[in-house]
C-alpha cells in the first residue's frame, strides 16, 4: 500500500504530460512525487510508537480476523454490544492512514508550486487525480487491509506483468527489432522498464520472504522473463495476421 501512491503519482504525471519523452518539467514532477512519498513514509514511521525512532513495535499477525477486530466486539448475554476492541495489529493498520494523510499534505504543499512552474496546464491534472486516488486508496485499505496483507506479493507480481505488457502494447511498431530499439534508446521507456522490473523483483522477494536466500535469489533471474516473452511473441498477436473467413 505504501508503493501504490508513488506508482500512481508517476502514472498520473506521465498520463497528464502526454509526451513520448522526458522533459525537464516532467522529470521535476516525478522527482517531486518521490520526495513527497519518502518524506511521508519517514514521518509516518517516526510518529508511530515508539515515537521519533525508526523502529516499530507490532503484535504478530496470526489470522485474518486480527485485522478486523471491530467485527468481534463482545455481546454479553446477547443484549448490548460493547465497542471496546483495539487494533490487534498496531501499527500496521493505522500507519497506512497516517501515511496517506501525510502524502496528501506534502502533495498540496509542494506539487502545486512545481506544477505551476514546470508544467503549467497539464501538471494540475496530476494533482487533481491524486486528490481523488488517495481517499480511494484509504477506503480500499480500510475495507481489505487483511486480504491485501496476505496477497500483496502476488498482486504486485501480476500487476507488474500486466502494466509491462500494456506499456509495450502502446508501441505503434510491434516488431521485435522496434520494441528492443525503442526501449533501449528512449530514456522514458528505459525508466518505465526498470520500474516494472523493480516492482516485479519486490513481489518475488516478498513471496520468498528471504527464506533459503541463495535458492530464492535465483528466482530474481525471472524478472526480465515477461518482457522477453512479450517481445518474442508480439509478432504472433498482430491483428493484421488474423483473417476472417
Amino acid at each position: 500500500m505504501a508503493l501504490l501512491p508513488l506508482s500512481l503519482h508517476w502514472f498520473c504525471i506521465d498520463l497528464a504530460a502526454k509526451r513520448r519523452s522526458f522533459t525537464r518539467g516532467v522529470l521535476v514532477l516525478h522527482v517531486s512525487a518521490v520526495v513527497e512519498t519518502v518524506l511521508a513514509a519517514v514521518l509516518a514511521v517516526l510518529l508511530a510508537y515508539p515515537r521519533w525512532t525508526f523502529s516499530l513495535r507490532s503484535c504478530r499477525v496470526q489470522r485474518l480476523s486480527d485485522w478486523y477486530t471491530m467485527l468481534h466486539n463482545p455481546n454479553p448475554n446477547y443484549e448490548h454490544t460493547l465497542h471496546c476492541t483495539q487494533e490487534a495489529v498496531y501499527p500496521l493498520y493505522t500507519i497506512v492512514f497516517v501515511y496517506y494523510s501525510l502524502c496528501l499534505v506534502f502533495l498540496l504543499l509542494v506539487r502545486p508550486i512545481l506544477a505551476d512552474k514546470c508544467l503549467p496546464v497539464r501538471g494540475k491534472t496530476s494533482i487533481y487525480a491524486a486528490m481523488y486516488l488517495l481517499p480511494i486508496l484509504a477506503l480500499l485499505h480500510a475495507v481489505s487491509a487483511g486480504l491485501l496483507y496476505y496477497s500483496f506479493p502476488y498482486i504486485t507480481i501480476i500487476l507488474s506483468v500486466i502494466s509491462s505488457a500494456a506499456h509495450f502494447a502502446f508501441q505503434l511498431d510491434q516488431s521485435m527489432k522496434s520494441l528492443v530499439v525503442t526501449t533501449l534508446r528512449n530514456v522514458r521507456n528505459l525508466v518505465i522498464l526498470f520500474g516494472h522490473w523493480m516492482f516485479h523483483a519486490y513481489g518475488i522477494v516478498a513471496v520468498a520472504e528471504l527464506r533459503q536466500l541463495p535458492f530464492r535469489v535465483a528466482f530474481l533471474a525471472l524478472v526480465p522473463l515477461p518482457v522477453v516473452f512479450y517481445i518474442v511473441t508480439a509478432r504472433f498477436t498482430d491483428p493484421s495476421k488474423f483473417h476472417l473467413e
